[in-house]
């Protein structure tokens, strides 16, 4: 079934074109990657789809009845309204009696004459079987960390904006949804777990992304604007990357052709009287188009640029018994490492622990409360912030690049310019004189990390790289970065760009503790893991379920929950079970496939069966707790 269909739709911005003639289709169930370089349209064919922006020409076509939602990158929100008008905002009735009992149950304790429209309002729900949706929308809201329904839009953070569109998006279950870079300004578990439930939902979805795991995770195929043109491929990243290399040679053979005959053309153009007749003017036209083929140029993705780095001496960077906090908030608690010469750090944690600070106080932006933070002599920082990279707008691309440096040194004591490095990070040189102000976001942000690579630091801070960057830029980066022979480190939520690039973690865990793990992200997810697990084994070891013995009378307790009702503790605990079961039911599937899949890894054959036998005994505790307490929901 077609939810949405579009037909040779343009769209420019002054002279410059973004896409001509695009053609395409969103079936139901279809999940598609949209991905292309910065400034290339992602963001506005998205608004297109939505309805948010109009094409120049063409027409775009949604099946009726079906509902839409759209994330944008940075959500406009209505500044005068809470949290909880603007998540559950919808013309869904059920979703009106919810948003009312959700706002009562938090306000019961203070206002107990509340208790007699709760009544009603469970007995609508009930009686619309709605308490399923009830569940999925507290486990939305519990996972984004969306609990503050009652704050007004204006005093929350860009990151907690972001999180609130995506629980009003992801609450009002549509059936297409639309999402422009879900995962910025979301930890790494609020990602694992939006991963899991996109992946796992029945809904149609296009979303633009930079995360790879997150892409071939969710989605089956993959469109790519490039140079105007729609192009699309069923697969995983990998095979993309396969199939487009297949298609530029393809072109580039097709490039060599057109030169050919573009020289014999304009041999007849010069040739030919210079009176304009039908028959010229038409064979003009058609060597301008072939001139046009011949030009094309292949994106060499594979292209090194090895940078001699500054000398780095004896000391680079050492922090002893650092502590730094702001009132009740304790950021570092006595923090000491001695950093090395090609350290590759990453450091993930929740947000709002102080990671951003952390960076700051190593350039010395931010003082410590007490402890010792030295750098050496010969260390040279590059900063990458989040926020803050200003432009004048009047400025010109290459301007603002020179201003850093004019050249830097390669390895092999060649030179290479501003320019080419712009070239390298996909700014044409037809872009090279464009004014800041006409790029767009992911520009503006790939232009400001270029800057700081210009300066040749060899002390590397990246905060949070990846936010906005297309997936070719963030290739080029990962290539640089592999051969950075400097101190690198990086605040990154994008766990394929940390697993290329860093050797072990800081872990900001909250209360101003800080792991120090030797390895990548995913060797500390799956050490993570194992810890849960044997966790679950020895609490299950100690605690073993009691035995329940079926008496041959009937049960008067079992009488009593007919007759009784849920406490609030019992109701959240109700709500909260169901997505546990099936997240643990989602885990066991995964489980039974690896222990399948043939593998000879003995460890991890071990190591999963462990899980496996651990978590359908705690499986079958929450089971029991559910339905125990669901006798007593179907009593009330």
């Amino acid at each position: 079934m077609n939810y949405l269909s579009v037909e040779n739709i343009s769209k420019s911005f002054g002279i410059k074109v973004l896409f001509e003639d695009l053609s395409f289709g969103i079936d139901q169930g279809q999940k598609i990657a949209l991905i292309g370089i910065n400034g290339s349209g992602k963001s506005t064919l998205l608004k297109i789809l939505a309805g948010i922006d109009s094409p120049d020409s063409g027409k775009v076509t949604t099946r009726k009845g079906i509902r839409i939602a759209y994330l944008p990158q940075e959500p406009d929100l209505p500044l005068d309204k809470t949290v909880g008008e603007v998540v559950f905002n919808s013309d869904l009735p059920e979703l009106r009696l919810i948003e009312e009992y959700e706002r009562l149950t938090q306000q019961i304790s203070e206002k107990p004459e509340f208790q007699d429209r709760l009544n009603e309002l469970m007995a609508e729900i009930d009686a619309r079987n709605a308490w399923e949706y009830e569940v999925k929308i507290n486990q939305i809201l519990s996972k984004l960390d969306v609990y503050f329904l009652d704050r007004k839009i204006s005093v929350l953070s860009g990151g907690q904006r972001k999180r609130v569109a995506m629980a009003q998006a992801l609450i009002y279950d549509p059936d297409l949804l639309i999402m422009d870079e879900p995962t910025n300004h979301l930890d790494l578990d609020s990602i694992e777990w939006l991963e899991k439930f996109l992946a796992t939902s029945k809904q149609s979805l296009i979303l633009v992304t930079h995360d790879r795991y997150f892409l071939d995770s969710i989605t089956n195929e993959i469109y790519e604007l490039d140079r105007g043109g729609i192009y699309s491929y069923k697969g995983n990243y990998a095979y993309f990357l396969e199939k487009k290399a297949e298609r530029e040679m393809v072109k580039l053979t097709e490039a060599d052709r057109a030169k050919s005959l573009f020289k014999k053309e304009l041999e007849w153009l010069r040739r030919s009287p210079k009176a304009r007749t039908t028959k010229s003017k038409s064979r003009i036209d058609s060597a301008m188009k072939t001139k046009e083929k011949s030009t094309y140029k292949a994106q060499d993705l594979d292209v090194k640029l090895q940078v001699k780095g500054r000398r780095i001496g004896s000391t680079t960077l050492e922090m002893k018994h650092v502590r730094k906090a702001y009132g009740d908030l304790t950021i570092l608690d006595g923090f000491s490492y001695t950093f090395n010469k090609r350290d590759r750090i990453g450091i993930v944690g929740p947000n709002g622990v102080g990671k951003s600070t952390f960076l700051n106080m190593i350039v010395g932006e931010e003082q410590a409360d007490s402890g010792k933070i030295r750098t050496g002599e010969t260390i040279f920082y590059g900063y990458y912030r989040q926020e803050g990279f200003n432009f004048k707008d009047n400025a010109r691309v290459i301007e603002v690049v020179t201003e850093a440096a004019e050249e830097i040194e390669l390895s092999k004591s060649q030179r290479v310019s501003a320019s080419t490095l712009l070239e390298h990070f996909l700014f044409p040189r037809n872009m090279h004189y464009n004014l800041v102000e006409t790029l767009s976001g992911g520009e503006k942000r790939r232009l400001h990390l270029l800057r700081v690579l210009m300066t040749n630091p060899n002390f590397l801070i990246l905060d949070e790289p990846t936010n906005d960057l297309d997936l070719i830029t963030l290739r080029r980066l990962e290539e640089f970065l592999a051969d950075f022979d400097g101190c690198l480190v990086v605040v990154s939520h994008d766990r394929f760009f940390m697993d290329r690039l860093v050797e072990h973690m800081f872990v900001f865990q909250g209360e101003g503790k800080i792991k120090d793990f030797p390895g990548s992200y995913s060797n500390y997810r799956e050490w993570l893991d194992a810890q849960e697990a044997e966790k679950l084994l020895t609490e299950t070891e100690q605690n073993p379920p009691a035995k329940v013995v079926e008496e041959e009378n009937p049960n008067p307790q079992k009488n009593k929950n007919r007759t009784r009702k849920l406490s609030y503790k019992e109701k959240r605990e109700y709500e909260q079970l169901e997505g546990e079961i099936d997240d643990m039911e989602n885990r066991k599937i995964e489980l039974d496939e690896l222990i399948n899949s043939g593998s000879t890894d003995y460890e991890k054959l071990t190591e999963w069966a462990k899980e496996l036998e651990s978590l359908n005994q705690t499986l079958e505790e929450k089971t029991d707790r559910y339905l125990e307490l669901m006798e007593i929901v179907e009593g009330e």
